[in-house]
């Protein structure tokens, strides 16, 4: 059931934006949200928005700010049960072979798990994606890469269609915003592990955050015992391998999507508001 209410949940929010579109009096959309003369936009938005003018917006300010303490307090859970692009991304893994049950286990339950252990010890390119759109702001006086943003392009796409539906109004851009759109979630296929600057920038706000993060009871843990299961690895798309956090990524890249506690069969994972680990080595510090 969560795993269809991470479906459900972005296809409603792009059906509302639809409607507001077809009324003209829609709240926006995710990378400008609001209604009225009260409306947030995209941290990454706001911040690329100030750099390129080079000035304070005080809309822009405040939009950071309210942005900044929400992904303190939740860590990146817009990337799991709000986000669009892996709703999208699920166009392009309905037509990608599926692995034999031959090789499941040893590709994504084992290789999986010692690829991605290793992440956390090199760069992580997202990073080097933000340092990019920041000083394509600053250089340009335009923010550059929300002409990028998959996100930006999903209701972009949407809107194109509509038009081209219920006005005829046919354009290059009901070409190319859509062509744009399938490039990025298509040929770049690790897009939120591997190149998005806003997951980058959420990941290291979330370096501050401590609530609803996985907890590990070691007692039930299969991997812990030294059987051979990586059920936790294979169900997170971010790479965390849960049962072996001390060597893995961050738990500052967790979107909070609870795969990996609905994926353990000894139920060793839950993900408490707080769990007795954090508390222990908050109080330690």
């Amino acid at each position: 059931m969560k795993k269809a209410l991470r479906t459900i949940i972005p296809l409603a929010a792009m059906i509302v934006i639809a409607a507001g579109y077809l009324t003209t009096s829609g709240i926006g959309t995710l990378s400008a949200i609001g209604w009225g003369d009260v409306s947030l936009l995209c941290p990454l938005g706001a911040l690329t928005a100030m750099l390129a003018s080079k000035t304070i917006i005080p809309r822009a300010m405040v939009s950071l700010i309210v942005a900044l303490v929400v992904i303190v307090l939740l860590g990146r859970a817009f990337c799991a049960w709000v986000c669009p692009v892996p709703v999208v991304s699920k166009l392009r893994d309905a037509f990608r072979k599926k692995p034999s049950k031959s090789n499941e286990f040893s590709e994504e339950g084992g290789g999986r798990v010692q690829r991605e252990n290793l992440r956390g010890r090199e760069v992580d390119s997202r990073f080097i994606v933000l340092v990019g759109a920041l000083l394509s702001a600053t250089i340009f006086g335009f923010p550059v890469f929300c002409l990028l943003c998959p996100i930006g392009l999903t209701f972009a796409t949407i809107l194109v269609v509509m038009l081209l539906f219920t006005n005829g109004d046919v354009t290059w851009s009901a070409i190319l915003i859509p062509a744009f759109l399938l490039i990025e979630v298509v040929l770049f296929r690790k897009w939120c592990s591997r190149i998005c600057p806003l997951a980058a920038l959420m990941s290291l706000v979330g370096k501050l955050n401590r609530t609803w993060r996985p907890a590990v009871d070691e007692t039930k843990c299969l991997g812990a015992k030294g059987a051979r299961c990586g059920k936790c690895a294979k169900a997170c798309n971010e790479g965390i391998v849960v049962a072996d956090l001390a060597n893995g990524v961050p738990q500052s890249d967790c979107t909070k999507c609870r795969a990996c506690v609905d994926a353990c069969p000894a139920h060793a994972i839950s993900m408490p508001f707080i769990s007795k680990k954090q508390k222990k080595s908050e109080f330690d510090d």
